[in-house]
């Protein structure tokens, strides 16, 4: 039950973060690579702070993690950072998938009886 519990919170903490647009496109900037906390501030036109604050949330989800490089602090992708998510998500990915292999078997079957 614990296990269960400590994954739980590690999940809710990750969608927590990725509502955010900002912090989905902090995230998406990063895939290509480790930035400074000055680098990500350009695109958004937001404050030093306030990107501050969204990648403390990203850190705390687990999502990113900073490194030092002397005096630069670059943050990065954590390793397996969305693997909780699709995990969870997967299940939910099949069944939709069942379900449209089956509504695509059932319009072929019509559009036959149509002819």
């Amino acid at each position: 039950m614990v296990i269960y519990r400590r994954q739980a919170n590690r999940l809710s903490a990750a969608f927590h973060a990725l509502s955010d647009p900002t912090r989905r496109a902090i995230l998406a900037r990063l895939v290509s690579g480790e930035a400074t906390v000055a680098e990500l501030v350009e695109p958004f036109g937001l404050s030093q702070p306030t990107i501050s604050k969204h990648l403390k949330v990203l850190e705390s989800a687990g999502l990113i993690e900073g490194a030092r490089d002397a005096q630069r602090r670059p943050r990065r992708l954590a390793p397996l950072a969305m693997k909780d998510i699709a995990d969870w998500i997967e299940p939910f990915r099949q069944q939709w998938d069942s379900r449209f292999r089956n509504l695509d078997a059932h319009l072929a079957n019509v559009r036959k009886q149509e002819k």
